[in-house]
C-alpha cells in the first residue's frame, strides 16, 4: 500500500498544500542564498525542514539539506573573517545588537545562554557563530558545548592564547564539535529502530552545530534512508544521558 491510498481526498488535499508551501519556501530560500542573504536562506531552509518532518516527506528533507548547508557554509565563512571571537562571560558583555562574527561563550554563561543569543540574533536579523566552553578541567582541556533538543559536548585542548580566541581554534573547536553530533545521534538508538527515527536523532543535535557541513551531510543521508522505508506509527522513545557534567 502506497503512503498516501489510505489517506481521505481532505487529506490529500492538505498534503498537496503543504507541499506546494515547502517548494514556495525552497524557491524563497534559494533566491535568498542566490542574493547573498545566507541568514535569511537558512532561516527559511529551517523552516521547510520542520514542516517537511512533520509530514513524514523525507524525500523533501533530504533536498532542503544541501541548500541548509550551503547557507550555514557562507554564515560561518563570513562570521570567521571578522577575526577573533568575542567571549561573553556575563550578560553585560553583549551591549546592544551585536555584529556578525564569532562568539564563545564561557563561565559563568552556558550554553542555553548561546543559543538563546543566537536565536535572538538571528530574529533581529545578524548571522553569527556561537560556541560555549564550561570551566577548565584538571587536566587543562576545555569542555565545549552545543545545545539543541540533546547536548553535545567535546574536551579540546584550549587555543594557545586563552585571550584571544582565533578563529583558526574557534572553526577546529565546532568541527569537533559537529563530529561528536554525528556520532551521538548515530549511537541514539538501537540497530533495528526506524529509519524515521534516525532522522529525528539528527534533528534533537542540529540546533548543537548548525554551521558543521558533515552534519548537514548525515542528515540528509538518514533522511534519504527513511524514504526506503514506511512511516513508523510507534512514538519514538531514548532514555536520557547521564552525564555528570550536563546542565
Amino acid at each position: 500500500m502506497g503512503f498516501f491510498e489510505d489517506i481521505s481526498p481532505v487529506s490529500q488535499t492538505q498534503a498537496a498544500a503543504e507541499s506546494n508551501q515547502i517548494d514556495t519556501m525552497m524557491g524563497h530560500a534559494s533566491d535568498a542564498l542566490a542574493s547573498g542573504m545566507s541568514l535569511h536562506a537558512a532561516m527559511l531552509c529551517r523552516d521547510a525542514l520542520q514542516l517537511a518532518r512533520a509530514r513524514g516527506d523525507f524525500n523533501r528533507m533530504a533536498r532542503i539539506c544541501m541548500p541548509l548547508l550551503e547557507a550555514q557554509r557562507a554564515i560561518r565563512f563570513d562570521a570567521l573573517e571578522q577575526g577573533p571571537a568575542q567571549v561573553i562571560s556575563k550578560g553585560s558583555d553583549i551591549q546592544g545588537l551585536p555584529e556578525m562574527g564569532c562568539y564563545l561563550f564561557a563561565p559563568n554563561l552556558v550554553g542555553a545562554d548561546a543559543r538563546q543569543f543566537r536565536t535572538a540574533a538571528n530574529a533581529a536579523g545578524v548571522a553569527v557563530f556561537v560556541l560555549t566552553r564550561e570551566p577548565q578541567m584538571s587536566n587543562g582541556l576545555w569542555p565545549i558545548v552545543g545545545v539543541g533538543e540533546r547536548v553535545v559536548r567535546i574536551r579540546i585542548e584550549p587555543p594557545n592564547n586563552p585571550d584571544t580566541i582565533d578563529p583558526q581554534w574557534f572553526n577546529y573547536a565546532s568541527e569537533q564539535l559537529g563530529d561528536q553530533a554525528i556520532e551521538d545521534a548515530m549511537k541514539a538508538g538501537e540497530p533495528d529502530d526506524p529509519a524515521a527515527w534516525r532522522v529525528d536523532d539528527f534533528l534533537d543535535r542540529i540546533d548543537a552545530c548548525p554551521e558543521h557541513e558533515k552534519f548537514m551531510m548525515a542528515l540528509a543521508q538518514a533522511c534519504e534512508e527513511a524514504t526506503k522505508m514506511p512511516v513508523p506509527t510507534v512514538v519514538r522513545r531514548r532514555a536520557l544521558v547521564n552525564d555528570p557534567y550536563s546542565f
